[in-house]
């Protein structure tokens, strides 16, 4: 049973009484409209959920039933109870959930999607740039995009994959948890709520081989630096009030962050795990400016089967869907959904290269890309989400 409002209240107060979990609205600053959402911090084990006898018996007070939630009770949604407010966002870690077969089979969410044609009336948007073939990522990916990944989650129509990239942590130098993702992959947007099991898996199937070889492969094959699960989850209020599946809805406020922590921890951070991590770049040359970008992802939707990593590299122009909303991004790329949350790559402000957008939107037939320009609502988003876990 997908928890309603109650129930998450009830598991938060329990969480926050007695192991200290927040549950509201965090003390970093979120930025523009942006709010800071929280995941109880409910520890696991080796059995799923591992909870205290104390904690089961407050939760028990509140009518929540450990024992259903366990046995897979969350797999049931109701459409019309998602969970939207910050206080409601719960990712408790259930160990073993994402084995490999769930994780080969989850498959691209609904995001914002649009007409090939779109923005072709707004007077700063450059013509349809011509398809760029999506290349395959070289592997190992470890060795080549090391802080690239996949972000799986649960939804009402089952499980959902996205792409993401981790990023790096001004409060935490070389030890960051941070995950780059699109809002869509987090959040459902107008229609919707939280996704649910939000986890994230650095250098999938870290070899690229195909995915017939996958079927039976261990679990240490697919997701070799392990699984990384969202205690926090962060979006801008401009997705959760407009975002949509079509028509580009909400597209250019469409970026998330994740704090992640190790399903089974060693003691080391993410970046230190997969030895890598990229800066975020706020301050982006404008788009005549800009050589080219690389476009990172996981595509799922045909031809594409979501198990390999694949890139494209083009120079940006511009779209435009509504004149109020900012100027988006977009490259030629025949990625397909999937790559949805898969980082940008361009030259930054210093000449490096820095995570300057996330794939959000594409047409209804492949053959172009458009992302975000991370502006000052991105950027107080990710100061909230790293202001909260400094000294942590």
């Amino acid at each position: 049973m997908r928890p309603n409002r109650p129930v998450t209240a009830a598991l938060c107060a329990a969480a926050l009484a007695l192991t200290a979990a927040a549950c509201g609205p965090g003390d970093g600053e979120a930025g523009g409209d942006a709010k800071p959402t929280v995941a109880a911090s409910l520890p696991s084990g080796a059995d799923g959920i591992k909870i205290p006898d104390e904690l089961k018996d407050k939760l028990k007070e509140h009518g929540f039933d450990l024992e259903k939630w366990r046995g897979g009770a969350w797999k049931n949604w109701n459409q019309d109870d998602w969970l939207r407010e910050a206080g409601d966002y719960v990712n408790p870690i259930i160990e073993d959930l994402w084995d490999p077969d769930r994780m080969r089979g989850a498959e691209e969410p609904k995001g914002p999607s649009v007409d090939p044609d779109a923005g072709k009336d707004q007077g700063v948007t450059d013509p349809t740039p011509a398809a760029v073939a999506a290349k395959p990522a070289p592997a190992p990916y470890h060795a080549n995009v090391p802080e690239s990944g996949k972000v799986f989650f649960d939804g009402p129509e089952g499980s959902m994959v996205c792409s993401a990239t981790v990023v790096k942590d001004p409060a935490h130098p070389g030890k960051s948890n941070m995950v780059w993702t699109a809002g869509h992959c987090v959040h459902s947007g107008k229609s919707g709520g939280w996704y649910r099991n939000i986890a994230f898996v650095p250098s999938y199937n870290n070899a690229g081989k195909p995915g017939t070889a996958l079927k039976g492969a261990p679990r240490e094959q697919v997701a070799p630096f392990g699984v990384w699960w969202s205690d926090w989850a962060q979006t801008s209020d401009q997705w959760i009030a407009t975002g949509g599946p079509t028509g580009g809805a909400g597209a250019p406020y469409d970026f998330a962050m994740l704090h992640v922590t190790p399903e089974k921890g060693s003691g080391k951070s993410l970046e230190e795990t997969v030895g890598s991590a990229l800066p975020v770049e706020f301050n982006a040359p404008a788009v005549p400016k800009i050589a080219s970008m690389t476009a990172t992802g996981y595509p799922a939707a045909a031809p594409f089967d979501g198990q390999k990593a694949y890139q494209c590299t083009d120079r940006p122009g511009r779209l435009s869907l509504v004149a109020a909303d900012p100027v988006m991004y977009r490259i030629g790329c025949t990625m397909t959904g999937g790559s949805s949350g898969g980082g940008w790559i361009a030259a930054g402000s210093n000449g490096k290269p820095a995570l300057v957008s996330n794939t959000s939107i594409g047409p209804t037939k492949a053959g172009w890309l458009a992302g975000p320009k991370l502006g000052p609502e991105a950027k107080k988003l990710f100061e909230g989400v790293s202001g909260k876990f400094r000294g942590q």
